[in-house]
């Protein structure tokens, strides 16, 4: 049993099989091949269960490559939580999440899209035309649960800006104390040349940059997912300007719905995070 489990921890490819991971049946053959048990699929799989082992399953990770990865992670982790270096954030001060979803395609299928109907889902043809690509720009407050987005043909710094200035322009952030948005390092608001050209057109305007590889601790992503799911999937749109009229009608869907998320992830639990992954691999020790 144990040498079985020792197989299943092995990489396909360290044991000379020519195959990215085991499935069921290639761990059964191989450990008969070999000789290392004469046991039935089923008890091997058995075997596996006690220790929840699933060699045929992957996930994708990245370690964080910024030696300051907490200390540039920890601030907007704060902000969720409507801090601000130690203290509470006033009233008049607001928290926006802020990102670009790129190649956003209008695919209109040859065939018309049949309706769901008893026993089947929507039914979609696989062949389709091209209709060209948009990117779409959005904005959410975190704390209102509000959703700003526009459609650009491309991303850029002045796209962006349109992007800010449409926000920026309208209350409650116009007469706001501070306005505190969150980004990634995205080309169009990378770097401190990024913060001063914004800053200095909002004065109330601070911009806060994640470190690289963080992306999941910005909250824009969840709604582009929720986007995604209820408004890209499947793609069925006759034109560009069909993808943009759908954006714009959900947008004012959402809002009338929409809830701040449930953030739960603290600056504490980043620390714990990270300490625990540099734990197994030494060179993380210096993003704790």
């Amino acid at each position: 049993m144990a040498q079985v489990k020792a197989v299943a921890c092995e990489l396909p490819s360290e044991l000379g099989v020519p195959i990215s991971r085991f499935s069921r049946a290639e761990l059964h053959r191989l450990v008969i091949e070999r000789g290392v048990t004469d046991a039935s699929a089923a008890t091997i799989a058995r075997w596996l269960a006690q220790d929840a082992l699933k060699p045929w399953q992957h996930r994708s990770w990245v370690f964080p490559r910024d030696p300051r990865f907490l200390e540039r992670a920890g601030p907007v982790l704060d902000l969720y939580q409507r801090r601000w270096k130690g203290r509470l954030l006033h009233p008049g001060e607001y928290v926006i999440c802020a990102d670009e979803k790129t190649q956003i395609q209008a695919r209109q299928p040859r065939y018309q899209t049949a309706a769901p109907s008893p026993g089947h889902g929507q039914r979609i043809e696989h062949d389709y035309d091209r209709g060209g690509a948009l990117s779409y720009l959005a904005a959410w407050d975190v704390h209102r649960g509000r959703l700003h987005g526009r459609c650009e043909q491309q991303t850029g710094i002045v796209p962006f800006g349109r992007l800010i200035e449409q926000v920026m322009s309208t209350e409650p952030y116009a007469n706001a104390k501070r306005v505190f948005w969150i980004v990634d390092n995205g080309s169009s608001h990378r770097g401190q040349t990024a913060v001063k050209r914004f800053e200095a057109q909002w004065p109330t305007l601070r911009l806060v940059q994640l470190p690289f590889y963080a992306s999941w601790l910005n909250q824009i992503e969840i709604v582009f997912s929720v986007i995604q799911r209820k408004v890209l999937t499947p793609n069925d749109f006759t034109s560009l300007q069909q993808v943009v009229d759908r954006l714009d009608a959900f947008e004012h869907h959402y809002n009338q719905i929409a809830e701040p998320f449930d953030w739960a992830f603290t600056r504490s639990d980043l620390e714990r995070l990270i300490a625990r992954v540099a734990a197994h691999e030494p060179r993380l020790r210096l993003a704790a």
